[in-house]
């Protein structure tokens, strides 16, 4: 069975929201064997929402939209709706209720623009949405099922569990496609595909072996075929492990930053940042991680030299001999922030993100790093290309592996 999914919204045409939904919904069902057909992204103009809609439907049994459905005059997705599937707009009483109930937990006023959420198309079976105001409507016509949910992602996320059991129920379960994803460090998307080849070369018909790599890492994702006996899927999957060896940093999706975490907790060793250049990046990659407290002291962001010298204790005549951007420097700075802080590893970086500021032998792209566990720091000069952002990016990628290496190396 195919599923076509239609995101709503000017928002992410023009760039100032990026689209999550495609991907969760995507990846939701693409365990049950329901093959995405196509993903179409249209603005809040009734032509291009009905366009996509009816392409969508003739394509696929299953459509799932989002976005279009707010209390603001631009929603115009189901008056829409309404048009394609007939009937009239009626108040849903119980998404009143849930209304009223949101807005009583928050201690606001509803208006009745927000009131008006609870208006549906009589033609739609609603599913009362826990997480927001908006309904998720379930539309079905000549055998066809078109599912509309919020766009908010949060949203979206919370409703789809219970969307996908109503999907089910309606058209069975679909066989189970089995997979298994493995995060890998310390090896390019090249030299990985290289290795892995022959094993690639060994898969049966209908198996396939996915590359996705993340900032610092590659998630390898390996799908059995439709229906694949459990023994046999679990052999491929062993012999996937052989392969990666040591590069093979776990199981599931990991961020380089929830791997260090783990590889801390083994040690019970505590950890803490001094960030020049990635500016506090490489501390928010770690507290976005829930329960990170057990491990995560603080963290100090030096961008100015006084910083580097009065808080961190950053010799000052070692930056006027060898520049901020150094390894005496960033050495220095890794040692003061565990110094001061007690934690027992520290990572540390200083460089040049661009697009100005380059010296001479400093190009744009030329990072320090030093990470320091107990008994020894270590640093090491890298040069990232890209822009500002980019250089940021795999800068704090990079010293959160190399932090994680060590402590590898520790045993």
């Amino acid at each position: 069975m195919y599923l076509s999914i239609v995101i709503i919204g000017d928002e992410i045409l023009l760039g100032r929201v990026q689209d999550t939904n495609s991907g969760l919904i995507a990846r939701k069902f693409s365990e049950y064997g329901r093959e995405v057909k196509c993903v179409r992204s249209v603005g809040d103009k009734a032509v291009d929402i009905r366009a996509a809609i009816e392409a969508a439907m003739t394509e696929s049994d299953l459509v799932i939209c989002t976005g279009g459905l707010g209390p603001t005059r631009d929603d115009i997705t189901k008056p829409l709706l309404a048009d394609i599937f007939g009937g009239e707009m009626i108040e849903h009483e119980p998404t009143t209720a849930n209304i009223k109930r949101i807005f009583a937990e928050r201690r606001l006023q509803m208006n009745e623009l927000t009131a008006r959420q609870a208006l549906v198309p009589s033609s739609c079976k609603v599913i009362v949405n826990r997480y927001g105001t908006a309904p998720v409507m379930w539309f079905e016509k000549n055998g066809k099922v078109l599912v509309a949910m919020p766009g908010v992602p949060f949203e979206t996320r919370g409703m789809l569990p219970e969307v996908m059991d109503c999907v089910k129920e309606h058209f069975g379960n679909g066989e189970l496609i089995r997979h298994r994803e493995f995060t890998v460090t310390g090896i390019s998307e090249s030299a990985l595909a290289e290795r892995l080849a022959p094993y690639e070369d060994s898969l049966p018909q209908g198996y396939k072996l996915a590359y996705l790599p993340v900032a610092g890492a590659i998630t390898m994702r390996l799908d059995g075929k439709p229906g694949a006996d459990e023994a046999e899927f679990e052999s491929f999957a062993s012999r996937l492990c052989d392969c990666l060896g040591d590069n093979c940093a776990g199981t599931g999706v990991k961020s380089p930053a929830e791997l260090l975490l783990h590889a801390l907790r083994r040690k019970k060793y505590t950890l803490a940042c001094a960030e020049s250049c990635t500016g506090g990046n490489i501390s928010h990659l770690v507290t976005e991680i829930a329960g990170c407290s057990d491990v995560f002291l603080g963290s100090v962001t030096s961008y100015a030299n006084e910083v580097k010298m009065n808080v961190l204790g950053v010799n000052g005549e070692d930056i006027n001999r060898d520049g901020a951007v150094s390894e005496s420097v960033v050495r220095q700075m890794a040692e003061g922030v565990a110094r001061i802080t007690g934690a027992d590893c520290s990572v540390a970086t200083s460089g040049i993100a661009g697009p100005g500021g380059a010296v001479e032998d400093k190009p744009v792209g030329t990072v320090w790093i030093a990470v320091h566990v107990p008994g020894r720091t270590v640093a090491k000069v890298h040069h990232f290309t890209g822009d500002r952002a980019a250089v940021i990016e795999r800068a704090s990628a990079q010293a959160i592996n190399m932090l994680r290496l060590e402590l590898v190396e520790l045993g």
